[in-house]
């Protein structure tokens, strides 16, 4: 197999020759070209026609943001942000993710090691055989229709690729949304910038799960990552569950542990799949559809990654397809369908 071909562009040269070296150590990649600006990275793009890109953010003259934006509009590629993550830096990167960057991994300092690089060349590897498209506008220009009936909860797991999907659906949700609960794999630091960053996009309130919180019309909680897993309890009223637990389906939080506790209230459950690597979610969902909730995976033509819609489809949790364009209005729909009560 030939390895696959990496452009790297960071305005640092240092930081270049880091990441060179690291990626280079891996048999699966070759460096086919360094950038320092994006015009560099655009000549560079033309030129070689690598098969992934590690971009920095801050950049002289153009950055790496604005760069991601066109490149995604023109020439659609796999790319990998490098960021130094702090707390203005999240946002950053969520918002990058946002724009179509597959994954985004932690910039060392200088002189302070190379642990936050130890899992690079997997990342870059992984990301360069995602399938990317031309974004999409961050808004959408049609109002979601309001006053609409829903019966059921809704539940979304996702992973790589899943904040621009999770943007987009939610985006089609009216401000009376049925109770909404998303496990989404980041990093706890990411997850208080995305909900953040939704909230202000998007008709519904968005916010961080709080342990005890009802669900409620109107409210979409995301997992708040960290130590928690997000999970549903309660009775005739639901409620959000902060699990503190160990890794489930080897994520935290995990989409499996949020589908398989709401296992007992499944009737009143539409559980949602989305782009995303391995297998996470699968599980829950055969027991939610199992037990009478409508299940609904993200179509393999629009997934980023079709990892855990697909695991979940051969597991026989999936019933129903629909092309990202369309999940949110059939996420809709189905939470309209009445409770059907089984008598046992």
């Amino acid at each position: 197999m030939k390895p696959l071909r990496v452009l790297i562009v960071d305005d640092s040269a240092t930081m270049r020759r880091l990441i060179r070296s690291i990626l280079e150590a891996d048999p699966r990649l070759e460096i086919v070209a360094e950038a320092g600006t994006a015009r560099e990275a655009r000549d560079a793009v033309n030129a070689h026609r690598p098969d992934v890109m590690t971009l920095d953010v801050e950049m002289p003259n153009m950055s790496g943001l604005e760069f991601l934006q066109r490149l995604m509009k023109h020439r659609p590629m796999p790319v990998v942000m490098v960021s130094t993550l702090t707390r203005k830096g999240s946002d950053v990167a969520v918002e990058a993710m946002a724009r179509g960057a597959v994954d985004c991994v932690e910039k060392p300092k200088l002189g302070g090691g190379t642990d936050n690089f130890a899992k690079l060349a997997d990342t870059v590897a992984l990301a360069a055989r995602a399938r990317v498209s031309v974004a999409r506008p961050t808004r959408s220009s049609i109002e979601p229709q309001k006053n609409r009936r829903f019966r059921r909860v809704c539940l979304i797991g996702g992973s790589t690729g899943a904040v621009d999907a999770i943007e987009r659906i939610l985006q089609s949700f009216p401000t009376d949304c049925p109770p909404t609960l998303i496990t989404q794999h980041m990093p706890e630091p990411f997850l208080v910038s995305f909900a953040a960053r939704l909230d202000p996009l998007v008709q519904p309130k968005v916010c961080l799960a709080q342990d005890g919180a009802v669900l409620r019309p109107g409210v979409v909680m995301i997992a708040p990552g960290g130590d928690y897993h997000l999970n549903v309890t309660g009775k005739t009223e639901l409620r959000v569950k902060l699990h503190k637990g160990p890794l489930v389906s080897g994520h935290r939080p995990s989409v499996d542990s949020m589908f398989l506790s709401a296992v007992d209230h499944a009737p009143k459950i539409v559980a949602g799949i989305l782009t995303g690597m391995g297998g996470d979610g699968a599980i829950g969902m055969k027991a939610l559809r199992d037990a009478g909730a409508k299940t609904l995976g993200q179509s393999k033509q629009t997934c980023v990654v079709f990892g855990m819609p697909r695991v979940a489809a051969e597991m026989g949790g999936v019933e129903a397809w629909a092309d990202l364009d369309h999940v949110g209005e059939e996420l809709l729909r189905l939470c309209e369908t009445p409770v059907q009560v089984r008598v046992t």
